[in-house]
């Protein structure tokens, strides 16, 4: 009699499945003009979900042609403003591969390194008053090299001015990481690293405000490890680079000065 019984529920709830309306894809029979439009008009509407899934369709639905071509370039923006920047990296990644001779190809390179960007384009409504250098710069060299490629293979290109003002924001940045990590050696007493640090930033930062401060670090270093006259050598540098520089004075070198605010 269980047995039964288990049965036929199991059938009642196998008939019951059978019941509920299937899921209709209205987009079955849409022709590739029709869905890529359609993705276009989701993605002016902000819709960048449903914009992301059209284009998707597009393109497992019609691998060949210029719809197609332009839907893996359009989808790499929807995930962009969708705030999926791995997706959008990988997006314009693939792009740039299968179509490196494409006339848009620029603009791939350049949302490639907006996607990239994106942590710093957000820092101050995110961290308030976190120093932007106190985070991986990961992301930062990625978005320079993006942008560097792009101002260096396509220098007529219409977003290569913007790519180089950003690829001078991204050098302060990591510049300023630099010496981050080069004040929290000295503050440990790893003096040694920390002068390694800030000469990195010599060598490869010249024009970074954050140059200042690695200066004085060093110098303080120098003074710290019993090497005065290489201290010396490094207070000169700096007072010849930067005259009124508070890093001059003996507290002054380990003070915390933040290029992105200059108040």
């Amino acid at each position: 009699m269980r047995r039964i019984l288990a049965f036929l529920m199991a059938m009642s709830l196998f008939t019951g499945c059978n019941l509920l309306p299937a899921q209709i894809d209205e987009t079955k029979n849409w022709s590739a003009s029709k869905l890529y439009y359609s993705a276009k008009e989701s993605l002016g509407e902000g819709n960048f979900t449903e914009a992301i899934k059209l284009f998707e369709k597009l393109e497992s639905r019609y691998p060949y042609g210029a719809y197609a071509q332009q839907a893996q370039l359009e989808v790499a923006y929807a995930y962009y403003k969708d705030n999926e920047p791995v997706s959008a990296i990988a997006a314009c990644e693939r792009f740039i591969k299968l179509h490196p001779n494409h006339p848009n190809v620029d603009y791939a390179y350049y949302l490639r390194g907006l996607a990239n960007f994106v942590e710093d384009q957000t820092v101050f409504a995110r961290f308030g008053d976190q120093d932007i250098s106190d985070r991986d710069p990961k992301s930062a060299r990625e978005a320079f090299d993006a942008f560097q490629q792009l101002a260096t293979r396509y220098p007529e290109s219409k977003y290569a001015p913007d790519a180089v003002a950003r690829m001078k924001y991204l050098v302060n940045s990591m510049a300023a990481n630099e010496v981050h990590v080069a004040r929290y050696y000295y503050k440990r007493g790893a003096y040694i690293a920390a002068v390694n640090r800030a000469k990195y930033v010599m060598e490869h930062y010249q024009q970074a405000p954050a140059l200042e401060e690695a200066l004085g670090l060093m110098a303080r270093s120098y003074g710290k490890l019993g090497m005065h006259d290489l201290r010396d050598d490094t207070l000169k540098v700096l007072k010849h680079n930067f005259p009124k520089s508070p890093f001059l004075a003996e507290e002054g070198a380990v003070q915390k000065k933040n290029w992105w605010k200059p108040w």
